[in-house]
């Protein structure tokens, strides 16, 4: 009997071990490499543009609706901390971020350079991250009203409408942010979204109805449409029709300097 047993849990031995061997399924294959293009990413944030102060932050690509995001580095832990000027805060999704560039041709890349020439003396961080939601914004607001910013430009909600998200919690977490940015000290604007339209003119007014809610109810200024002043400018879209191209992103910075100017002091 103790001999069977011995075969028994021998044969149960090796069962275990051929069953971890097994080819990964599609779906783990795809997670390591996600994973691995996270360390890339963790690698390369953070870094500077050589033309601009504008602290960049390299993210992942945005990911396909309902996708899983994989989680990268921290914009605002990994931003410069011995610049001594004003913090503005560009936080935000993949049109933030300036997906689709290199590094340095963000929008707050070219806001840097802008407020440069204009002899403001301000700090512009780029705290956007490819593929984010509301959700996934307003889990990281607390680090963004930690640096305690001046200037906070807040744009979510793209991806949130582009995955056909509720967007009375949308809305919601917009608020929470706006919210806790408010009583860091920080002057909010915020920066709005819209959706192509295949989506539904329904649901294309109800994302359009939020932002304009949001600003009237705590008293910040609003840009209903980030693009608006390149979303049909030759050669300032990409060919997927959602993001600026380099040459877009100094066109949107105008656009954010404007939102902004009442806020700036010299």
């Amino acid at each position: 009997m103790q001999r069977l047993l011995q075969r028994r849990d021998a044969k149960r031995s090796v069962d275990i071990v051929i069953l971890s061997r097994k080819i990964p399924t599609p779906r783990v294959c795809m997670g390591l490499v996600l994973l691995a293009g996270a360390a890339m990413c963790i690698h390369l944030s953070g870094c500077k543009s050589a033309t601009s102060n504008a602290t960049t932050v390299v993210s992942a690509p945005a990911a396909a609706p309902g996708a899983v995001e994989t989680p990268v580095a921290s914009p605002m832990e990994d931003a410069d901390t011995s610049d001594i000027r004003p913090l503005i805060v560009c936080f935000g999704d993949s049109l933030t971020a300036g997906y689709g560039t290199e590094p340095g041709q963000s929008y707050p890349d070219a806001l840097q350079k802008l407020l440069d020439a204009q002899g403001y003396h301000y700090h512009v961080v780029n705290a956007g991250v490819s593929g984010e939601t509301s959700k996934d914004g307003l889990e990281r607001v607390e680090r963004v009203a930690a640096r305690h910013p001046k200037i906070v430009v807040l744009e979510f909600g793209g991806n949130d409408g582009l995955r056909g998200l509720p967007l009375e919690q949308t809305q919601s977490n917009l608020a929470a942010m706006i919210e806790l940015l408010q009583r860091s000290g920080a002057q909010v604007a915020l920066a709005g979204i819209t959706l192509p339209p295949e989506y539904g003119p329904d649901y294309i007014a109800k994302i359009n109805a939020v932002y304009p809610a949001l600003a009237k109810k705590y008293h910040v200024r609003l840009l209903p449409f980030l693009l608006k002043d390149v979303y049909s400018v030759p050669g300032d879209m990409q060919e997927d029709g959602h993001h600026a191209t380099a040459q877009g992103n100094k066109g949107v910075a105008v656009t954010v300097e404007r939102l902004i100017q009442p806020m700036l002091k010299r």
